[in-house]
């Protein structure tokens, strides 16, 4: 048995079953979002088919390859990622006032704030698991910890200055969760946890725009009862909240021609990314929201057992990087249809229209798949993975 189909084989296979269900079901519901519409909207599914098949060649090079080889692309790779977010700053495409993608050939478009947060996971994932190996200074908790935030927040800003809110906003569940497995004493994250708290007001009354604000207080206004401009600011958030509701147990059917989103009361351009947990809550109401979010738990859970068999610092980094990006996106998309977080365009991943999302998504799930197929490692080689005088593999 040659060693590239050994890697084959041993594979998690129900985490690529379980992703591959997340896709298809995605498709399935873009179709369902989209298929009365009279424009070049009603195939965009196909689009989607196409860029699937683009991150299964992600997923599976990403796969067999060991991705301890990612250590001498890191640093690449995340120059890579702020590069084309300066260059989107410049010469970028806006759309809804968010100035984040470029043109491709072909008229394609690509939303540029997506390889760089993979490759800020990388590089962060580096920092903390390897720093140390540099310079004996980099031992100090502090000094790793500085770095790595300065690695995060430099494409954090860049994201905020193309004004794609949700995008940015995502880099810090990312970053810090991948803190907290980092081995730095807890005194320093409740340092930065409460100087974060205290810039809050602050960044809410002189950081956000009015439009932004309002996506803030439209849903709490809504949830507490007051009276909100539904023609208005809370549009969106109206309709979503009466299409979940109408939805019930069953839901409505596939291709009702009774739904919000039929209607056109749930934006077109917006019902197959941001707000298609909307339209999947209407057409199978309570129990198919409930299959799709019992998917995302498995998946979650399947790459948290990678993470706990992981060979090395780097790799368990890696995992836990992917799984907090994961779980920021399905929380905040989920969040805000629901009311309990701010409308923010951001979308469900694999299930949510955009081809860019769905291959990065796909490329860092093989990075996970490769975690667990180079999971096998002797004593020697895990001895010399931990150095002395550093307790890397616990928190202080």
């Amino acid at each position: 048995m040659t060693p590239l189909l050994r890697k084959f084989l041993g594979m998690n296979w129900i985490l690529f079953a379980t992703m591959a269900g997340l896709l298809v079901f995605g498709v399935f519901a873009i179709y369902s979002a989209c298929w009365m519409r009279e424009s070049d909207l009603a195939f965009v599914w196909r689009s989607q088919v196409k860029a699937i098949l683009i991150g299964l060649i992600a997923f599976f090079g990403a796969s067999l390859i060991d991705y301890r080889w990612l250590k001498l692309a890191g640093i690449p790779f995340y120059l890579v990622g702020v590069g084309l977010l300066i260059y989107t700053m410049v010469n970028g495409i806006e759309v809804n006032g968010q100035k984040g993608w470029i043109a491709l050939p072909g008229g394609k478009t690509m939303q540029t704030s997506q390889p760089a947060i993979a490759g800020g996971i990388v590089l962060v994932g580096l920092v903390l698991g390897g720093l140390h190996k540099v310079h004996p200074i980099f031992r100090n908790h502090f000094l790793r910890l500085i770095v790595a935030c300065l690695v995060g927040g430099i494409p954090f800003l860049l994201v905020l200055a193309t004004g794609d809110f949700g995008s940015a906003i995502v880099w810090v569940p990312v970053v810090g969760a991948m803190i907290l497995v980092g081995s730095i004493p807890f005194r320093y994250l409740i340092v930065i946890m409460l100087c974060g708290t205290m810039m809050l007001p602050y960044a809410y009354f002189f950081g956000l725009k009015d439009y932004q604000k309002k996506r803030i207080t439209v849903p709490i206004d809504m949830l507490m009862g007051r009276k909100v401009d539904t023609l208005g600011p809370a549009y969106s958030a109206h309709n979503n909240m009466l299409a979940i509701g109408s939805g019930g147990f069953t839901g409505k059917g596939f291709k009702s021609n009774d739904t919000m989103n039929y209607k056109g009361f749930i934006t077109p351009a917006t019902a197959i990314n941001d707000f298609i947990f909307a339209v999947l809550a209407e057409e199978h109401g309570f129990r198919g929201s409930v299959l799709m979010l019992s998917g995302f738990l498995l998946l979650l859970l399947q790459c948290l057992f990678v993470a706990f068999y992981s060979r090395d610092m780097f790799g368990r980094f890696l995992v836990v990087g992917v799984v907090a990006l994961l779980f920021a996106h399905i929380f905040q998309n989920v969040g805000m249809n629901l009311l309990l977080m701010p409308i923010t365009g951001i979308p469900l991943p694999l299930i949510s229209f955009g081809g860019t999302f769905v291959v990065i998504v796909m490329f860092l799930l093989g990075l996970v798949q490769s975690v667990w197929v180079h999971r096998a490692v002797d004593e020697e080689s895990a001895a010399a993975e931990k150095p002395k005088g550093l307790d890397i593999d616990h928190l202080d």
